[in-house]
């Protein structure tokens, strides 16, 4: 028998999704969530073969989601509006069905992975999306973590900036730090370029947190931060300080 979750801040797409599945035996419903926070715990609790999700829902989207997730299974989205997530499906040859949608439209979704199932990487396919979304505006405001099992998104305005810390990146807020399984890289093109700089392989700065930057010897400098951290600024990382701040 096959697993499956549905997770939509809709009930009535839910119960389309629902309808829909009645014809399909070999599937069973497991559980059906109205939220991003939802939606992870009950995956990691209860291990789901196939989830359909939602891409807009409250408190945190469809993508966030998926990244908290240690083993994301097989997902077929759904969406009513999100032209820049299409064109990332597209590319990567991921189905998702476009609100409202009709019964042999899903048939041809559920279908094509039923056909695909033993052959395809869930974790793979889902990193290629998160990947290709990540440079969406939508996406760039915010970043979501997990802290001892819960959820905590921190908007961007709130980094002071970030550090390399192995096969994670450390984010430093004044609330503290947290760590993010993802790459400096990943960040680099991900955030504001006007106000996040890659200062150092291993720091990425907030300008807003700049208070000066002094000279620390011959080839290198410092940037002195509001919290009076001081991190280091390689010679490329300076040439983009000074262009940023037209010194």
């Amino acid at each position: 028998m096959i697993k499956a979750i549905l997770i939509d801040d809709e009930p009535l797409a839910r119960a389309i999704v629902q309808e829909y599945l009645k014809f399909y035996s070999e599937i069973e419903v497991i559980l059906e969530c109205g939220d991003g926070f939802e939606g992870a715990k009950a995956i990691n609790a209860l291990k789901p073969d196939l989830i359909f999700l939602d891409i807009q829902m409250p408190k945190i989207t469809g993508f966030e989601m998926l990244e908290l997730l240690d083993c994301p299974p097989a997902v077929i989205f759904t969406t009513a509006f999100d032209e820049y997530a299409i064109k990332a499906f597209e590319a990567n040859a991921i189905d998702y069905l476009l609100k409202p949608f009709s019964k042999e439209r899903f048939d041809k979704a559920l279908q094509k992975w039923l056909s695909n199932r033993s052959s395809n990487d869930p974790g793979a396919a889902n990193l290629k999306i998160i990947e290709s979304i990540s440079t969406s505006p939508a996406q760039s405001n915010r970043v979501v973590v997990k802290v001892d099992g819960k959820i905590k998104i921190i908007p961007t305005s709130e980094i002071q900036y970030l550090e390399a810390a192995d096969d994670y990146v450390k984010i430093q807020t004044e609330e503290g730090a947290f760590l993010k399984n993802k790459t400096m890289s990943f960040f680099e093109k991900t955030l504001d370029p006007q106000q996040f700089i890659r200062i150092h392989r291993s720091y990425i700065l907030n300008m807003n947190q700049i208070v000066r930057i002094d000279l620390y010897d011959k080839e290198s400098h410092l940037a002195v931060l509001k919290s009076g951290i001081q991190l280091p600024v390689s010679k490329s990382g300076y040439v983009k300080l000074k262009e940023i701040l037209s010194i």
